[in-house]
């Protein structure tokens, strides 16, 4: 399910949705659980979970950059500063599970951001196939989706 991007008011929307036959409170783990949390973005830390709270990312390099929790409500919703954008997941409880979707709101198309947007796409990849016991190959899985990314960039910003 490649992800529905949009122009919005201040740049553009990339809008991911899985449906996933888990908990709100399983998946949520992953999203939030620093045990968890790197087998899906091992670049990701969460510091202090809570508004105003921090995220941090692993440069590689030895240091480590800060990124702002705008917006958390426990096994709902987490939002977070992702340099000059934005990433939201929110899950919605569904009958035999969950709805994980992923927001991130850009605030300009740039080169790199089909690299982002099939990076997100194949961390959702990897979050369903944990739960399920699986596993991926992220970097076929991510060249894949990288060529996708790039097409529609394309009829977004030709639009």
């Amino acid at each position: 399910m490649i992800a529905q991007i949009d122009k919005v008011e201040k740049g553009y929307a990339a809008t991911y949705e899985r449906h996933l036959n888990y908990s709100v409170e399983e998946v949520w783990s992953y999203l939030t659980d620093n045990d968890k949390l790197p087998k899906w973005f091992s670049e990701l830390r969460v510091e202090e979970l809570r508004k105003g709270g921090v995220i941090k990312f692993d440069m590689g390099d030895g240091s480590y950059d800060e990124l702002a929790i705008l917006d958390l409500k426990v096994n709902s919703f987490l939002e977070f500063s992702w340099w000059e954008d934005t990433v939201r997941f929110e899950l919605i409880e569904e009958s035999n599970g969950c709805l994980l979707r992923l927001i991130e709101k850009i605030h300009t198309i740039t080169d790199h951001t089909p690299r982002d947007l099939a990076g997100w796409h194949v961390c959702l990849d990897v979050i369903e196939a944990l739960l399920d016991g699986r596993t991926i190959e992220r970097k076929e899985e991510w060249k894949v989706w990288y060529e996708r990314y790039v097409k529609e960039i394309e009829k977004v910003t030709t639009q």
